[in-house]
């Protein structure tokens, strides 16, 4: 496989941490370019590259004949706008989470990607961790039973961050489009399934955003609780809790960040089995597969995917009238 050449646009603080470090150490994969007005930013980004080229501005970073897929870790209004952007210039797109603001916006992206020839997908990349296969695999094993109850959590506290990003609706702020794409994502992967009904809902909102959220979901024979908030202590996990046994996930988003990746399975008859991940790094495999995937191979995660959980989305908050971002119609596709 030919070296993927990767450009970042805007220089996040997640980009910076997570991301650059994931392309250095990725196989087959360089940062070869960053699009930051900020000098001392570019800087930060060097030590993954000394060779960096820096672009003041995103349209000339996309013009760059030397990159080859384009990180998008821009606000979540921002998302979908320069995905497109970036697919007319004839590049391969990861862009972050959520990657659009409402299903109907994402079907422009989904639109755009096939116009365009290249690869695009959202930045899901718990699916690329081994501790997500194991978890999926136990599921169709039959090893858990009949599915009854499926749980999960994701929370923190940023209230003493009030100029915080997401806490500002007309940039897609609030706990569900924040963190909520990774609890309704999960289940997804792992079960196969889509909700039937909702049966609860109890959103915490402020400023047109919700702080917290706390949802209840019929599946094909089991219940599906998620608890996101911007409010509450740090914390996460999933439970998958069948007739015969409990599988439970202690850091199924963060690994190696919030804790160890580590999967617990609960036998009805005591016996306890635990696997553990304490060295894999999701963002790296998540560069590697993305490369496969501009070459042909299939992905874990297609915009198809994303779209069922941007589904979910739309439905635990609404299309409210006057949101704002979330009534954007499709941008012009020009290839």
């Amino acid at each position: 496989m030919s070296m993927t050449r990767w450009g970042i646009l805007g220089a996040a603080k997640f980009a910076r941490e997570h991301m650059a470090p994931a392309i250095a150490l990725a196989e087959n994969a360089q940062l070869a370019a960053i699009a930051t007005r900020s000098a001392q930013k570019a800087e930060d980004f060097r030590a993954f590259n000394a060779d960096l080229r820096v672009h003041g501005d995103y349209d000339a970073l996309l013009d760059d004949p030397q990159i080859d897929a384009v990180y998008i870790p821009l606000p979540n209004d921002m998302h979908t706008p320069w995905a497109i952007k970036a697919l007319e210039a004839g590049k391969a797109v990861l862009v972050e989470k959520p990657a659009s603001l409402s299903t109907a916006e994402l079907d422009c992206l989904i639109a755009a990607r096939d116009a365009s020839g290249r690869f695009a997908a959202e930045a899901y990349m718990i699916v690329h961790h081994p501790q997500w296969r194991k978890m999926r695999e136990i599921f169709q094993s039959g090893v858990l039973g009949d599915m009854r109850r499926v749980d999960g959590v994701f929370t923190y506290d940023n209230s003493g961050d009030p100029e915080n990003i997401r806490h500002h609706a007309a940039r897609g702020g609030g706990s569900v489009p924040d963190i909520g794409v990774y609890p309704y994502g999960a289940v997804r992967y792992v079960t196969g399934q889509e909700p039937v009904e909702f049966l609860s809902k109890h959103i915490e909102r402020q400023g047109g955003v919700d702080l917290s959220a706390r949802i209840c979901a019929a599946f094909d024979g089991f219940t599906f609780t998620a608890s996101t908030s911007m409010r509450m202590m740090r914390w996460q996990g999933m439970e998958f809790h069948g007739s015969r046994a409990l599988a439970r996930l202690s850091a199924p988003f963060n690994p190696g960040v919030f804790g160890e990746a580590r999967l617990e399975l609960h036998h009805a008859d005591g016996r306890f089995e635990c696997f553990r991940w304490p060295q894999d790094n999701q963002y790296v495999l998540q560069i590697e597969a993305f490369q496969r995937a501009m070459q042909g191979e299939s992905y874990a995660c297609p915009l198809e995917f994303s779209r069922g959980t941007q589904v979910m989305i739309d439905a635990v908050l609404g299309q409210r009238k006057g949101a704002g971002p979330r009534e954007r119609a499709c941008p012009e596709i020009i290839l």
